[in-house]
């Protein structure tokens, strides 16, 4: 072999040595869709976990994508998917994994998860947080909450109420919110109670309607219960709140401004996510309490929020990557931290073992509410076409406290909008 032919062999070799030491440095990129839909620094939080994890694991990069509010984000992402572009994990509503399953989008983490120590990590979160569907696990729960009530101790004991004591009962927030309504020359300051209606309102619906026996859902996706006297009971006293009692404001209330009308005085009570409960204690100037919701005839709220998924098209490298973070972030030391940070729920009882988290809750004990609702607790309205299931819903409970519609021209409609729906599932 001539000397040039040597040197070139040689100079290819070093080239192909030089090209695998950069691919064996060069790290694993997943691409994560993470919702903002509650106030507060969330995104800043995200960040930093996921900065703190890629200094563990420097092969693996992630970047998060915010992409606005859950019905956003599963939108994007499946069309992201249907595209060939899906990202590889992302924080998308739990209510969503019927249509994820659906459209075949995601890997269920209990096949990943599959072996001895992956099963007792999944058996290691609250039941109320798991959906088992097809014998199998398809996400993990990560900032998850319960519908509860806020309450201003300090307007309450203005009204001469005892600050301490919320209403326990549907009738009680109506006496309550009676003395609680302020008036100056120009109008109501300050109302009674806040439940919002709108653009989200299927929710904070459901969770009233959970204190009053209901059921919106067959628990498999593929029937729902609207339009039952249980409903029409508890949509008419959500519309009546304004019109009849005088104690909440007439038409619609926004989800996002809601927590802002609680912390700036506008009203003494509200309904609302534990996600903000971290922005109402940074924020609000008065003592104020969290209480499970009132009971009509029972105890009950929806557990709701977001949990981790593993996209389908992603490569096996990435697949296991994202599984290394969603282990991670959901290990009791994260968990805890996460809660603190944002409000959501600590999502494991070991979380709550941990030594920061017991700090924490003798700091703030209105974060144990959540956690003792959860024995009372249902899974949030999940079906197939989950999205246009929800926004039926919405339309329903907007048309109601709007007066375009009575609680029941409201709910036979959505009932037969939502059974056409879901009748090839059936």
């Amino acid at each position: 072999m001539s000397f040039a032919i040597r040197a070139s062999c040689l100079a290819a070799a070093m080239l192909l040595c030089g090209a695998t030491a950069a691919s064996a440095a060069d790290p694993i990129k997943l691409q994560m869709y993470y919702p903002i839909a509650v106030g507060g620094k969330i995104s800043h939080t995200v960040d930093t976990l996921v900065a703190d994890f890629e200094k563990i694991h420097p092969d693996i990069d992630i970047q998060p994508v915010y992409t606005g509010d859950y019905a956003t984000t599963v939108t994007k992402a499946l069309t992201a998917f249907r595209g060939g572009n899906a990202p590889q994990l992302a924080v998308i509503g739990d209510i969503e994994v019927y249509s994820l399953i659906d459209a075949g989008a995601i890997v269920p983490i209990s096949d990943l998860a599959s072996d001895a120590a992956g099963k007792t990590w999944i058996d290691g979160f609250y039941p109320a947080f798991i959906r088992h569907i097809q014998n199998k696990v398809w996400d993990i729960p990560f900032q998850r909450s319960t519908v509860v009530l806020y309450w201003n101790k300090q307007a309450f004991t203005h009204a001469g109420l005892d600050g301490n004591t919320p209403p326990a009962n549907w009738q009680q927030v109506v006496d309550f919110g009676k003395k609680l309504v302020v008036h100056d020359t120009k109008g109501v300051t300050q109302w009674g109670i806040e439940i919002p209606s709108t653009p989200t309102g299927y929710w904070t619906f459901q969770g009233i309607a959970a204190t009053n026996g209901s059921r919106l859902d067959n628990g498999q996706g593929t029937v729902v219960a609207f339009n039952t006297p249980a409903n029409r009971e508890t949509l008419q006293w959500l519309t009546d709140l304004a019109r009849k009692y005088h104690v909440s404001p007439s038409g619609a209330i926004a989800w996002s401004t809601t927590p802002q009308d609680f912390i700036d005085g506008k009203t003494a009570m509200m309904v609302t996510t534990t996600g903000n409960l971290t922005t109402v204690r940074e924020n609000a100037k008065f003592p104020f309490g969290v209480a499970m919701l009132p009971e009509k005839t029972q105890r009950g709220s929806p557990t709701g929020g977001g949990n981790l998924y593993v996209f389908k098209n992603s490569s096996a490298e990435q697949q296991q990557a994202a599984m290394a973070f969603i282990r991670w972030v959901s290990e009791p030391e994260q968990a805890a931290r996460w809660s603190i940070a944002t409000g959501y729920v600590a999502t494991s009882p070991a979380a709550w073992e941990t030594n920061v988290m017991k700090a924490y809750v003798q700091q703030v004990p209105q974060a144990l509410v959540a956690r003792e609702q959860l024995k009372y607790s249902q899974p949030e309205l999940s079906t197939y076409n989950s999205v246009q299931i929800q926004e039926i819903l919405n339309h329903a409970i907007e048309a109601a406290v709007t007066q375009t519609q009575t609680a029941q021209q409201a709910l036979e409609s959505a009932q037969k909008q939502a059974d056409r729906l879901l009748k090839p599932y059936q």
